[in-house]
């Protein structure tokens, strides 16, 4: 049996840079990869669908191009194209993480890892060799995977996936989504922008559960108003394969029973951790009734000297939290500090256009904590930047805090939203008052300057 100080599962957000770190500091690691180093966020989520979105901006701008005076013939996507230039940044991102992983001296593994033991695994290698590995330090960060709902005939249909709709060469004559989260979202607006019909099937009454029902509802009448059908409190019950190999879904709405036809379906209802494969059982480690390693504010588990970092802890599952998830066990273990998760600030950015970019406590949040709030909200097409540029859908939102006058939170659906919502986010961990951004001064026309007149709206 081969021993380490330190043994990281999975080459994630997390992963990388900590195997890195612990190597560089002269502990002997051990980094074990399944598949591809870099991760969700750089194989199957963030880099590639942040790429293709680009492509699917790229078409809809040149088919609004007459809006702006400038006249195009014969806009076309090629999908093959877009899909090409997908992987080569892919390709690109993950050739550099593996390159600066193995030049800190990290013993890079591939295979398949479960543990034997709470401080031992085997990996099976791609050439079906078995290696033994041992450490006082365990670090798991294998991530998750698209969930598979349970819909009468759906395993008997080929439907994609948030990874595989992303291989396809061919735009969908009509994709039906069955979702009505962020991955639904982004890819629904894009195979819009790509020429596809499209019709996303939503279960409950809103899109974006977690968001305000202004936000929510914003973001529909946006959709909508791209050409995207939109159907709330819509659940499928039956999926089945007709004989021209179109996809047909029977769907119960508040208005009855009605059948859908598709040429593609996509399944966009969560994601599930990667923990049935890993050998659990022979642990310790106690994981929730979803399968997420349960772990304190330190990201150790009940076991002493195991840790979970990333999506495989469960929410908030985004690639900058697993990155915050490094710097934690990086200062706590090699530096003896006393980073938490205690408190730390989530912002997220929803990649549709406009984009949502959402930080600290929704009103919602906030009026159910009992909260005295103050709220500013301001439309898109109030902002000199938005209307210069035709971008004016959308609104800005922040909640203030009335004693403190802090801001407690902010949604930005709009032009840059995610930019946005990062300078909001900066006052909000400098705990500036409203007060200064109200009155600050900014540079015009710049979107930065809506904070101006967003904070005056507050009586």
């Amino acid at each position: 049996m081969e021993k380490f100080d330190v043994i990281i599962i999975g080459a994630g957000q997390a992963g990388n840079p900590l195997s890195s770190a612990f190597a560089e500091a002269g502990k002997r690691t051990a980094l074990i990869e399944e598949k591809y180093v870099g991760g969700t966020c750089i194989n199957y989520g963030c880099t590639p669908t942040k790429t293709m979105i680009a492509s699917a901006e790229a078409a809809y701008m040149a088919h609004r191009s007459e809006e702006y005076g400038v006249h195009l013939e014969d806009v076309r996507v090629d999908l093959k194209q877009v899909r090409q230039r997908k992987e080569a940044v892919v390709t690109s991102f993950r050739g550099g993480s593996e390159q600066r992983i193995v030049a800190a001296g990290v013993n890079l593994i591939y295979g398949k890892a479960m543990f034997t033991g709470n401080k031992t695994l085997e990996v099976k290698t791609p050439k079906g060799e078995i290696i033994a590995l041992t450490a006082e330090t365990i670090i798991i960060n294998a991530g998750g995977r698209p969930s598979l709902p349970n819909i009468a005939g759906l395993r008997e249909v080929p439907y994609l996936d948030s990874t595989s709709i992303m291989e396809l060469e061919d735009v969908p004559e009509h994709l039906v989504i069955i979702g009505g989260g962020y991955i639904a979202l982004e890819f629904g607006q894009m195979f819009r922008r790509f020429g596809s019909q499209v019709t996303i099937l939503q279960y409950s009454s809103q899109l974006l559960d977690r968001e305000d029902e202004d936000v929510a509802a914003e973001m529909r009448k946006i959709l909508e108003e791209d050409g995207i059908g939109v159907y709330l409190n819509a659940k499928t019950t039956v999926v089945s394969q007709t004989g021209d190999q179109g996809i047909t879904l029977q769907v119960t709405t508040p208005e009855g029973e009605i059948k859908i036809k598709g040429s593609h379906l996509l399944l966009a209802t969560g994601r599930i951790p990667n923990t049935d494969g890993l050998g659990l059982d022979k642990t310790a480690v106690l994981v929730d009734e979803s399968g997420f390693i349960q772990v304190n504010d330190r990201l150790e588990t009940n076991v002493s000297g195991i840790y979970a970092a990333g999506d495989i802890k469960g929410r908030p599952a985004f690639t900058h939290i697993a990155y915050d998830d490094f710097r934690i066990l990086k200062a706590n273990i090699l530096e003896n500090g006393n980073l938490t998760t205690e408190d730390r600030m989530v912002p997220y950015v929803l990649f549709t256009d406009p984009q949502l970019g959402r930080v600290g406590m929704s009103e919602n949040e906030a009026r159910a904590k009992g909260l005295e709030i103050l709220v500013a909200k301001m439309p898109m097409n109030y902002v000199a930047r938005a209307i210069e540029t035709e971008h004016t859908r959308g609104f800005i939102k922040a909640v203030v805090d009335v004693t403190s006058k802090q801001i407690l939170g902010a949604a930005v659906l709009g032009m840059e939203g995610g930019e946005v919502m990062a300078m909001l986010q900066i006052a909000m961990m400098g705990k500036l008052p409203y007060t200064a951004l109200r009155d600050g001064i900014f540079a015009h026309p710049t979107l930065a300057e809506a904070l101006n007149n967003l904070f005056a709206s507050i009586p």
